[in-house]
């Protein structure tokens, strides 16, 4: 263990994924939240579907389906245009501890 960071068991993959999902939807509410603009306005700025950019924020890839997100790279590089950013300060406060939710440090013998 380091620092703020806890060990605990590797979540399975589906758990993972889920949880990525969600991270990455926060964060890209948190950047358009200052920015005014609908989602239909940051989709259409990115070049992607609105509906697609709707999903990204609900963590989805199908609703049907409930899949988690799961984007390609070439749809994070468009929205950190419009967001003004690059892709890993997108992404590394996924992973970055904060005050409200320390990292995690994964215990690779799963215990």
């Amino acid at each position: 263990m380091h620092g703020d960071s806890c060990a605990v068991p590797r979540p399975s993959e589906p758990e993972l994924e889920r949880k990525l999902a969600e991270a990455l939807a926060e964060r890209l509410r948190a950047l358009r939240a200052p920015t005014g603009m609908s989602q239909e306005q940051v989709a259409q700025a990115a070049g992607i579907h609105r509906n697609h950019y709707q999903l990204l924020e609900s963590a989805l890839s199908d609703r049907r389906k409930r899949t988690p997100a799961n984007p390609r790279l070439s749809t994070l590089v468009a929205l950190c245009r419009v967001y003004r950013t690059t892709v890993p300060d997108l992404v590394v406060d996924i992973f970055r501890p904060t005050p409200d939710a320390p990292g995690v440090e994964y215990d690779e013998t799963g215990h």
